[in-house]
């Protein structure tokens, strides 16, 4: 379907900020209306971390909003997200995703390989 590659992940100190990036590198990738980001952390289901549309429009969970942005740059098919003042239970492996569009329903075209984010003193 496509895939997507990301970067930026590691180890921040509580407070610090972390930068991930998201490359849809090959795929069907013009049928992308929306990329984000998912997190899982150990023991803990896959949750939205945020999203954005190919109209610049924006979704954050609660616990980020504030802290993460994300933001896209179409010329280079990729996503990214911003995020400061980390906390230790944003600790998680991060996956970028992307959505397409069919009959008024978002269906999912790929996922990345995931980047481990840790966030420790």
């Amino acid at each position: 379907q496509v895939q997507l590659v990301e970067s930026g992940g590691g180890l921040a100190q509580p407070g610090g900020s972390l930068r991930l990036s998201c490359a849809a590198a090959s795929g069907r990738i013009s049928s992308i209306v929306a990329m984000g980001w998912y997190r899982q952390a150990p023991g803990k289901q896959r949750e939205m971390v945020a999203r954005i549309t190919s109209g610049d429009s924006t979704d954050y969970a609660d616990s980020v909003k504030g802290r993460f942005t994300i933001s896209r740059d179409n010329a280079k098919n990729t996503v990214y997200l911003q995020m400061n003042s980390l906390k230790p239970e944003d600790t998680a492996v991060y996956f970028c995703n992307a959505d397409a569009l069919s009959g008024g329903y978002y269906y999912t075209l790929g996922w990345g390989q995931g980047t481990q984010v840790t966030v420790s003193a």
